[in-house]
């Protein structure tokens, strides 16, 4: 019965909104003359490259630049966020130009890309390769070609701003992101992690699965931490998303303490030294685990209801196993709402 629930769940967080162009949409072919609803214009200083990226590497090195990579798809209410709130902040487009080559790349789109190996693909292989299941995703490479850092998903403007700062100084050479981005913006001593009712009780025995049988889902979070708020206070207190959260157990995990656990495949840790193996970056990120105690897929970054509640029934219905990609799963679910005359609001 769980995917029957999943699907009914879905439909109680539908909203009014508007058409949804998504995932598929760089695979349509339109007229010509024709542009497609969904496009976003991309910034005139983003680089107008050939796609060859060991070009792209040497010419950015040239320059004293380095080279991020824009995953984007038509559609994309993030990837607009991205470029309005982002790419139209002059601060960020000055720190941006000044470190960067930046090159957008259409997540299902068909031109030819030359990766590093020096073998011909083309855009959507390129990025099923570097395992892009979000739009936007950033990538941002170093000299040899290497991702120093990775973004999923959206970052507000003052995340962004110091990310740009940590792989544009080099810094991931001395120190972690998240430990840079603990000394650029420090936490409050006081500041808490807001607690989630049901969740499992401290130390954490997150190896409950076995006894369960239930998929579980860890909250990494910090206090002080505005996007953290807003899961709780605009998504995860949402009914139809608590009541999705019963087909899983759900922990917490405070990012700023140095508890001990038992991890998903029954291995004592303390936390600090379980978030390291797992390279958890970002604040929140959801991670969830198999009954068995495996890792089968991750959210991290700005998600609105929408995609935290798809991302829950994604793992919850098992759909993880026949679709991996996330956003074929998702436009899957939107085209089947959209043949029943209902509008998905992505960002509500």
């Amino acid at each position: 019965m769980r995917w029957i629930t999943g699907f009914l769940l879905l439909m109680l967080c539908l909203g009014t909104g508007q058409p949804v162009f998504a995932a598929g949409g760089g695979d349509a072919r339109l007229d010509p003359g024709m542009v497609n609803p969904g496009y976003h214009e991309k910034p005139d200083w983003f680089k107008n490259s050939f796609l060859d990226i060991r070009e792209d590497l040497a010419e950015a090195a040239n320059e004293r630049r380095r080279v991020l990579l824009y995953f984007y798809q038509d559609g994309c209410p993030y990837c607009a966020k991205l470029l309005k709130d982002n790419f139209g902040n002059r601060e960020i487009v000055a720190k941006t130009r000044s470190g960067f080559d930046a090159i957008a790349i259409n997540m299902w789109g068909d031109r030819e890309v030359i990766d590093l190996r020096g073998a011909a693909s083309t855009e959507k292989r390129f990025a099923e390769a570097l395992r892009v299941q979000y739009t936007p995703t950033l990538l941002f490479l170093n000299e040899a070609g290497d991702v120093v850092l990775r973004i999923n998903g959206y970052f507000a403007p003052h995340k962004l701003s110091v990310a740009l700062d940590f792989v544009a100084g080099k810094h991931e050479r001395l120190v972690k992101f998240p430990d840079y981005y603990a000394q650029m913006a420090p936490v409050a001593a006081n500041a808490t992690v807001k607690p989630l009712a049901a969740s499992l009780a401290k130390p954490l025995q997150l190896d409950v699965g076995r006894t369960t049988g239930r998929p579980l889902l860890v909250l990494f979070e910090q206090g002080g931490c505005g996007e953290c708020d807003e899961l709780h206070d605009e998504i995860l207190s949402q009914p139809e998303v608590a009541y999705a959260l019963t087909n899983l157990d759900v922990a917490q995990v405070d990012l700023q303490a140095n508890r001990p656990l038992v991890t998903p495949d029954g291995r004592q840790l303390s936390s600090s030294a379980w978030t390291r193996e797992l390279n958890i970056l970002y604040a929140p990120s959801l991670v969830f685990f198999d009954a068995q105690g495996n890792e089968v897929f991750r959210t991290e970054a700005y998600l609105r209801r929408f995609h935290v509640h798809g991302a829950i029934d994604y793992v919850v219905s098992g759909a993880y196993r026949r679709q991996p990609s996330f956003q074929r799963f998702l436009q899957h679910r939107t085209e089947v709402l959209a043949a029943r005359g209902l509008e998905v609001d992505l960002m509500r």
